[in-house]
């Protein structure tokens, strides 16, 4: 009886052991605590030297962000959350980019350099603050699992704002491009012509190893503990679905662009998502010695001009 109660008090320390794990795994991972609006004079600059580097192109376009002509939207998501967005009209019938941002970031700090590249490409642009972040409802992130659901939620808002004749762009960056991209399989209106990447992660499983390595911790320990803090604190499968297999199915373009210098996101993974994608119309563009999330500052008139050229070639967009 004794070897009984100490069989069962250590299965159950380990237990308790185990759903502690997954809480500080679910915390450290998923979990987006109260955001501080920003002040004037504030801006959120990511922390590395490439960054710092383009400091002031940072705050350049955080400064547009906030004061161009925009108009303030929100929609409630399929499970109850307000989700707001910040539209930039180029012109009346111009197409629409309906862009997402990164992991733990915001639209205007991911994104607002998205503004003057949608204007020189001619098309209008809504940042949107996914869940969990900026002005946007919700506690928990998850890797583009239910993000992408609120992707289609605002591909809904769009046609029903702009009219039926709308074009629209889905564009991301880093887990937003992952957002977009998860959706390349679905049924989506004829009013989306392209979706585009920008440096996203071909699978959560994957980028979440990489990340527990480049921290000097065991990733085939720890992860099952993530996995498993998704799905009890979480409310979400990480492994539900993965851009590759979503883009084995591609129908629209996909154009998809990375810098050979991102040490956070391995430009290998956007190769792995072209080789996997079935679009008639692909491509992928590498953007040399670009580092993570700004391919566009480090070469902008070649970041223009892979985008323009896609658009010809695929014939969703013409230009002068």
């Amino acid at each position: 009886m004794i070897a009984l109660y100490i069989t069962l008090g250590v299965i159950g320390g380990l237990a308790i052991l185990c759903l502690l794990t997954s809480l500080v795994c679910f915390f450290m991972t998923f979990y987006s605590g109260k955001r501080r609006v920003l002040g004037d004079g504030e801006y959120d600059i990511p922390k590395g030297e490439p960054y710092q580097k383009i400091k002031d192109n940072i705050i350049a376009w955080a400064e547009q962000y906030r004061s161009l002509p925009h108009r303030d939207f929100e929609i409630k998501s399929y499970d109850g959350l307000t989700l707001r967005a910040r539209y930039f009209e180029f012109a009346k019938d111009a197409p629409i980019e309906i862009l997402f941002h990164g992991y733990r970031g915001t639209g205007e700090r991911d994104l607002s350099a998205g503004i003057e590249r949608c204007f020189a490409l001619g098309r209008s642009a809504l940042i949107v603050n996914q869940r969990g972040a900026g002005t946007s409802e919700g506690r928990v992130i998850t890797f583009g699992i239910k993000e992408r659901r609120d992707c289609l939620s605002w591909i809904d808002f769009v046609i029903k704002e702009f009219g039926e004749n709308v074009k629209i762009i889905l564009t991301g960056i880093s887990m937003g491009a992952t957002t977009v991209l998860l959706n390349a399989d679905e049924e989506l209106p004829q009013n989306v012509v392209c979706i585009f990447g920008d440096c996203g992660f071909s699978c959560a499983k994957d980028i979440i190893k990489k990340v527990i390595k480049d921290m000097h911790l065991p990733p085939n320990l720890l992860y099952p503990f993530v996995k498993l803090g998704a799905r009890l604190f979480g409310g979400f499968r990480l492994e539900e679905k993965t851009a590759v297999e979503a883009l084995k199915n591609a129908r629209l373009p996909v154009i998809l662009i990375h810098g050979d210098n991102d040490d956070f996101v391995p430009c290998e993974m956007s190769r792995i998502m072209y080789e996997a994608c079935s679009s008639e119309h692909k491509r992928i563009h590498i953007i040399k010695g670009a580092g993570h999330g700004i391919c566009y500052p480090t070469s902008k008139d070649e970041y223009i001009n892979a985008l323009k050229e896609f658009a010809i070639s695929a014939g969703f967009q013409k230009f002068d």
